[in-house]
């Protein structure tokens, strides 16, 4: 293979994977502009030294492997600087975890990467990796309970997304299945979190529907769910922390509501 062939092949493998790898970002800091940052800091160091994809099992383990090293080298820096409210009540529960745990289970849960791929990214062995998984999995699960309000519109799908968050110890205030009965239904029961779908059956937004509570009832964390993820990490307007992909998997589920409740974020889409 030549080096143009070699740069062009590597190229192609960073955007396929990068609208992951900001969502990964996006997730661990709490919001898009954080999280981009240490995307493009990942770009440029790559850009300087391409020999890491040389070194890795897969480009996706080796982009994901820059990112890290950069977050490990800066302390997993989170800015504490002028918080209150839910953001300083988050930078408290952090400080709280055991190191490299919230990293773990965003690579398995959200990302997919098996142990052994994580333990790679992030310097362990695989058997650590599962070790850091499985502390992540108890520490963030008992971080925080609430109300959770779910926005879906297929009954299969609400019913299976309900049964998982009770079992995690929440109350699910609800399940609405277009915009309007969604913002009904928070009028009546305020949510702590909402879990949404984009697409709703009365061909309404989701984005919409979470959109209208927030700006009624106030800043609360949102987890969506799409089927077509890539429509939604652009970066040409704001982006969803948390951002479940169809089909999704329990554990994916149970991580990112964990997560949003923990971190308490509030980013959402401009439809």
């Amino acid at each position: 293979m030549t080096t143009t062939n070699g740069t062009a092949s590597m190229s192609e493998a960073i955007a396929a994977d990068l609208p992951y790898l900001r969502r990964y970002a996006r997730a661990l800091t709490g919001n898009q502009t954080s999280g981009d940052r240490f995307a493009v800091t990942t770009l440029e160091a790559i850009l300087a030294d391409t020999s890491i994809f040389n070194d890795c099992s897969s480009p996706r383990v080796a982009l994901f492997k820059v990112f890290n090293s950069i977050w490990v080298s800066l302390g997993s820096p989170v800015d504490e600087s002028g918080a209150t409210g839910p953001e300083a009540r988050a930078q408290l529960r952090l400080s709280r975890l055991t190191k490299n745990t919230r990293e773990a289970l965003l690579l398995h849960s959200i990302e997919g990467f098996t142990t052994n791929q994580i333990g790679e990214i992030m310097n362990v062995s695989g058997d650590e990796a599962a070790q850091l998984l499985e502390i992540g999995r108890d520490e963030m699960q008992k971080s925080i309970l609430g109300n959770i309000m779910i926005i879906e519109d297929e009954a299969i799908i609400a019913m299976d997304i309900s049964e998982i968050v009770a079992s995690m110890g929440h109350e699910v205030t609800g399940i609405a299945r277009t915009k309007t009965a969604a913002v009904e239904l928070a009028r009546k029961s305020p949510p702590d979190m909402i879990l949404a779908d984009i697409q709703l059956a009365d061909k309404s937004s989701g984005i919409d529907a979470v959109n209208d509570i927030l700006a009624e009832l106030g800043d609360r964390p949102v987890v969506f769910i799409t089927a077509f993820p890539e429509r939604l990490l652009t970066g040409d307007r704001p982006e969803p922390a948390f951002l479940i992909t169809k089909p999704y998997s329990e554990d994916q589920v149970r991580s990112a509501v964990a997560q949003a409740m923990f971190f308490t974020s509030t980013e959402t889409l401009n439809a």
